[in-house]
C-alpha cells in the first residue's frame, strides 16, 4: 500500500482510537458494545452552549446537557429538566417545577442555576452568537444590546430551588419547544464562578446529561462518557461515544463500510445508488424543516443594488442542482419557511420568477445588471464563499456557470472554506455573496423569517433591515389569533423574498447513514437522535445494559 499523508492520519487516529479505548475500559468486547462511533460533518467550534451556533455542535451539547424541555426520540418536545410547567391566563407567565436532578460532580441542579445562564448568555464576552433566540423572554434583547444595563431585569426568576418563574415580552405558545434549543440550557454556576470560560475543558467539565466530557482532541474527536448522576441513566444503555468531524462525506462512508463509523450525519445523494447497493439499509432519508439559502452582504456594493440580488437569485437553477447534483429528495427553494412547519403554508408567498424558465430569467437578469449600471466597460465581479462540505462543492461550480451565461461580463469567482469559517466570515460581514443553511430550532415559521428582523444581530448574516418588516414581525408577536399571526409573518416573507434580502435554494431533506448495529434511530423532521436513546445490538444481545 502506498503512503500517503492521510494514510498516516487515518493510522494515527486509529491508534489515538485505540489508546483511548484502553485508557476508559473500553478494551473488552462488553465495552466496545456500548460504544457509538459518530461521523459528526463538522469540528465543533465551542460546546459552551453560549458560544455554539451548528447542528454539529448541537449533536454534542445535547448529550451533555439538559434543558426544562428535551426532545423525544421523534424530535419532539417533551418535559426535561421541568417535570411539568404552567402558563398564565395572558400566556405571558410560565412557571416550571424542577425535578430532582444532580450535576455529574453530585451538586443538585437548581433554578438559579437556569437564572444563571441565561443570564450569563445576554452579557458573556464575546457576544453569544445565538443569544436572539431568547428575545422572547422579558428584557432579554435590551440587555444583550446595552439598553438596560441591569441583567437581574431579565424575565427570569428562581422563586425557589425547584421553582423557576419566566416572564415574556409577548404571548409564545411555541416556547416549549423553543426550550429544548442548547441556548437555553442550565450551566453550572458553581464551576462557571470558579472557572469561568474554561468550565467546558474536560478537566473542568460538569454536566446535567446523560453523558460527560472526557476528552477532546481538536480535529480528531470529542469522547464523552456515562454520566452515573444523570437522572435517568438505568435508561441509557450507551458508556461513551466518539464524535469525530467528518467534512468528507465519501471518506466517511467508507469510514462506515468499513465499521470505523457505525453513522455519520450525511452523506451524498450523488452516491445514493451506490450507498444502497454496497450498504443496504444503512441510507437514512427524510424530510428536513431545513432550508440551503444564499446570503447577500448588502452592506456594500454591488449587493446594495436590489436589481443586482435580483439578477443573481433569479438565474441560479434550482431545479438541475436538485434533480442532477443532490439526488436526495430536495426540493428547490423559492420561498423561506419550508414545508412541515406548524400553522404555517408554506410557498404561500415566492419569488417572482418562480415558474418562469431559465432562459427567460437569464434575460430579465442581464436587463437589470444594465439598468444597474454594469456591462462589457463595467463587469459585475463578485466572489460567492460556500461550505466546503457536504454537497455544497459541488453546487457551487454549477451557480458559477448559471450566472456566466447572464452575460459575458459577469465574471464570478468561487471560494471553498470550512464550515465554522464560513460561518464566521458570515457573521462579521467578510462575504459578498455566501452560503448558509438553516434548521428549524422550534416548529414555528418564525424560527425562520425572525433571520431576517433587524435585532436578529449576527444570524443576520446580510444585514436585511426594513422597518415595515420588523413592524410586522413585531405584529406577530403579539396576535393571539393563529391565522392572523400566520398572515402577519407570510408579509414579512414576502417582502424580504420581493426585495431580494435573501436567495432560497433549495429545502432540505436529512441524509444519514446508520449501521443496523445501531437501534433506537427515529428518522424525524428536526434530524435529533439524542444518544440516550440508542444502543447497540451487541448489547442488546448480551444484556451488557446500562451499568447503575
Amino acid at each position: 500500500m502506498k503512503i500517503t499523508h492521510r494514510s498516516i492520519a487515518h493510522a494515527t487516529t486509529a491508534l489515538m482510537l485505540s489508546l483511548a479505548l484502553v485508557s476508559c475500559g473500553g478494551g473488552n468486547e462488553a465495552d466496545k458494545a456500548r460504544t457509538l462511533h459518530f461521523g459528526n460533518s463538522a469540528e465543533p467550534l465551542s460546546l459552551d452552549p453560549h458560544q455554539a451556533s451548528g447542528v454539529w455542535e448541537n449533536r454534542i451539547i445535547g448529550d451533555l446537557l439538559i434543558g426544562l424541555v428535551t426532545d423525544d426520540p421523534k424530535g419532539r418536545p417533551i418535559p426535561g429538566m421541568a417535570t411539568g410547567w404552567t402558563t398564565s391566563s395572558d400566556g405571558l407567565v410560565w412557571t416550571f417545577k424542577l425535578r430532582d436532578a444532580l450535576w455529574s460532580d453530585g451538586v443538585p441542579v437548581t433554578a438559579d442555576d437556569f437564572v444563571y445562564a441565561w443570564r450569563r448568555i445576554m452579557t458573556t464576552k464575546p457576544p453569544a452568537k445565538y443569544a436572539s433566540i431568547l428575545y422572547v423572554i422579558k428584557n432579554a434583547e435590551q440587555i444583550y444590546d446595552g439598553r438596560i444595563k441591569d441583567v437581574t431585569q431579565l424575565g427570569v426568576r428562581a422563586i425557589d430551588a425547584k421553582t423557576l418563574e419566566v416572564t415574556l415580552d409577548h404571548p409564545a405558545p411555541y416556547l416549549p419547544g423553543l426550550l429544548t434549543h442548547y441556548t437555553s440550557f442550565p450551566i453550572p454556576k458553581h464551576v462557571v464562578e470558579k472557572v469561568g470560560s474554561a468550565w467546558i475543558k474536560a478537566e473542568n467539565f460538569v454536566g446535567n446529561g446523560p453523558f460527560k466530557l472526557k476528552q477532546w482532541k481538536p480535529n480528531d474527536f470529542v469522547h464523552v462518557v456515562r454520566n452515573t448522576n444523570y437522572y435517568e441513566n438505568a435508561k441509557v444503555c450507551l458508556d461513551q461515544i466518539f464524535y469525530y468531524p467528518t467534512t468528507d462525506d465519501n471518506a466517511a462512508e467508507r469510514r462506515v463500510r468499513t465499521g470505523e463509523l457505525d453513522i455519520n450525519a450525511n452523506f451524498s445523494g450523488s452516491r445514493l445508488e451506490e450507498i444502497n447497493k454496497n450498504l443496504p439499509g444503512y441510507a437514512r432519508i427524510h424530510s428536513y424543516t431545513g432550508l440551503t439559502y444564499y446570503l447577500f452582504n448588502m452592506r456594500k456594493p454591488p449587493f446594495n443594488d436590489e436589481r443586482v440580488r435580483a439578477a443573481i437569485s433569479m438565474t441560479a437553477d434550482r431545479e438541475f442542482v436538485t434533480s442532477q447534483i443532490l439526488k436526495a429528495k430536495q426540493e428547490p427553494a423559492y420561498s423561506l419557511v419550508p414545508p412541515g412547519v406548524a400553522h404555517y403554508t408554506s410557498g404561500a408567498v415566492t419569488t417572482d420568477f418562480k415558474g418562469q424558465s431559465l432562459q427567460t430569467r437569464l434575460v430579465r437578469a442581464r436587463k437589470l445588471l444594465e439598468e444597474a449600471g454594469y456591462g462589457p466597460s463595467k463587469p459585475l465581479k463578485f466572489t460567492f464563499s460556500f461550505r466546503n462540505t457536504n454537497d455544497n462543492p459541488r453546487v457551487a461550480p454549477v451557480v458559477q456557470q448559471n450566472w456566466a451565461k447572464i452575460a459575458p461580463w459577469v465574471q464570478v469567482d468561487i471560494l471553498g472554506a470550512e464550515t465554522q469559517i464560513n460561518y464566521e466570515k458570515l457573521r462579521n460581514g467578510d462575504f459578498q455573496l455566501g452560503d448558509a443553511g438553516w434548521i428549524s430550532d422550534f416548529n414555528d415559521a418564525k424560527n425562520f423569517v425572525y433571520l431576517f428582523q433587524t435585532s436578529t444581530d449576527q444570524l443576520n448574516y446580510g444585514k436585511y433591515s426594513n422597518p415595515e418588516f420588523d413592524r410586522l414581525m413585531d405584529a406577530a408577536d403579539l396576535e393571539k389569533d393563529t391565522k392572523k399571526r400566520a398572515a402577519l409573518m407570510q408579509e414579512a416573507e414576502a417582502l424580504v423574498l420581493k426585495e431580494n434580502g435573501l436567495m432560497p435554494m433549495w429545502f432540505l431533506t436529512n441524509r444519514n447513514l446508520v449501521s443496523p448495529r445501531i437501534t433506537g434511530w427515529e428518522d424525524n423532521a428536526v434530524d435529533i437522535h439524542r444518544a440516550r436513546y440508542l444502543c447497540t445490538t451487541d448489547a442488546l444481545k448480551s444484556a451488557t445494559l446500562p451499568k447503575s
